[in-house]
């Protein structure tokens, strides 16, 4: 996968990078004054979830752990690893850590696979989650008095009340969306004129092609930028995306067992990654067979430990998504991760080999003649499993052109993954379209 950063100077849109005045303190810290805090609250947290979470208490003392054990911020690998069975086995509110009367809100994963995840907020865990939302929304070059679009969706997901809190939070103007009704999300930024959209990836385009559709450049609107996240995206989608509309596009990271949006963002100025901020949480990248840490550069499993959470810690949580730690440049005392392109769960195996849908993503922006609206269907013949990429052409090409850019990207396949896949060209507007998180796998196989 490529990881080349996109430089700009200092941004598409002409916005600019925070002042040093204007950030908070943490981000001025340094790594050592940083790491300090860390281990302080790390302290806490552990003592925290031992004291008050049954699973926690259970789980220390079968790995032969005790809060007074972590002297360092190294100690953290003595503690068991916390997975989604685990929130699934104690719903619905067995990982809390305070009594319910102290629970402001509570929030829930769709459970489309399972069980929900369900977490909880006290008054200050909200009010420290809109700080670091709003915190991501100024790296973004968003400032007070700017118009926000949030087209993230609301309810039990923590978008869309996630980011709606950290945009009043910075003092700027939230436009509480939601997600769905595109012909109306683009009426809205028309006459609304916003600064700044916060959405998936996936949606933007789908905007990008409702604005066409209705005859409107989509580089003539106000937008200036995105803040795009909850799916996994590409530079090449970055680029795409920032010629389009005319925009700075830069990533969200968050995840609802470990807060919601807001435990990252790129900067402006670098977009290399997201920040992590790493005064709220503890990163770190492991095996994923093993378990065991992986030194920073090293590409593994992300894994966060919670360290100001009050209703709901997380220790050692397992997230699935694949990355590597990188030294910080825009804050040069916080780490930061290269951008997500992958996470275990999303990962296909096909005849042996593992395959992620961003390396086809990477693959279909760079053919002028197909669209980044495609689909990945795994079915399988006799005892061997197939792949078939549904793609759509280009609308304003030929489409014998677009027919014969399918051939090309399926031999781009083929050398980059080193097996066959079928590749079937689709008309104009005839794939499903994102209203959210986009689905880009169908596993139509039959079970054995």
């Amino acid at each position: 996968m490529s990881t080349t950063t996109l430089p700009q100077s200092p941004s598409v849109s002409g916005l600019v990078p925070a002042a040093p005045d204007e950030l908070d303190p943490e981000e001025r810290m340094s790594r050592a004054e940083i790491e300090a805090l860390q281990l302080e609250r790390l302290q806490w947290t552990v003592r925290h979830a031992y004291e008050n979470v049954p699973l926690y208490r259970r789980k220390f003392d079968e790995h032969g752990v005790h809060p007074d054990d972590i002297q360092t911020l190294a100690d953290v690998a003595k503690l068991p690893f916390t997975t989604k069975d685990d929130l699934r086995q104690t719903y619905p509110f067995g990982m809390f850590a305070v009594p319910m009367e102290q629970v402001a809100r509570i929030h829930a994963s769709s459970g489309t696979t399972g069980r929900p995840t369900v977490v909880g907020y006290t008054h200050d865990d909200l009010d420290r989650w809109a700080t670091l939302v709003a915190r991501c929304l100024r790296a973004s070059g968003v400032r007070p008095g700017m118009k926000v679009h949030n087209a993230y969706g609301y309810g039990l997901f923590t978008g869309g009340l996630g980011a709606h809190a950290g945009i009043e939070k910075l003092g700027a103007t939230v436009i509480p969306m939601s997600g769905g009704q595109t012909a109306r999300q683009v009426q809205l930024i028309r006459d609304f004129e916003p600064d700044a959209i916060m959405c998936t990836p996936s949606y933007l385009l789908t905007i990008a092609d409702a604005m066409e559709e209705a005859g409107i450049d989509p580089r003539s609107t106000s937008l200036k930028t995105a803040i795009l996240g909850a799916e996994p995206w590409t530079n090449e989608m970055r680029q795409r995306l920032q010629d389009r509309l005319g925009i700075d596009a830069v990533d969200i990271y968050g995840l609802s067992e470990v807060m919601g949006p807001g435990v990252g963002n790129e900067c402006l100025e670098t977009k290399d990654g997201p920040h992590l901020w790493e005064d709220h949480f503890l990163p770190e990248v492991i095996d994923g067979e093993t378990g065991d840490q992986l030194p920073d550069g090293e590409k593994g499993e992300l894994v966060f430990t919670s360290l100001t959470k009050e209703a709901f810690p997380v220790i050692r949580y397992r997230t699935r998504d694949l990355t590597r730690l990188l030294p910080g440049t825009a804050r040069p005392g916080m780490r930061r991760m290269e951008k997500i392109t992958g996470r275990n769960d999303d990962m296909i195996i096909l005849r042996g080999v593992n395959l992620f849908p961003t390396q086809i993503e990477e693959l279909v922006l760079g053919i002028e003649h197909l669209t980044p609206h495609f689909i990945l269907e795994l079915t399988r013949t006799g005892n061997m499993d197939d792949l078939t990429v549904r793609i759509e052409r280009h609308p304003d090409l030929e489409i014998e052109a677009c027919q014969a850019a399918t051939v090309v990207l399926a031999g781009r396949i083929k050398e980059f993954i080193g097996s066959s896949v079928s590749v079937r060209l689709e008309e104009p507007g005839t794939l499903p379209r994102s209203e959210g998180k986009y689905k880009r796998v169908y596993d139509l196989r039959e079970p054995r």
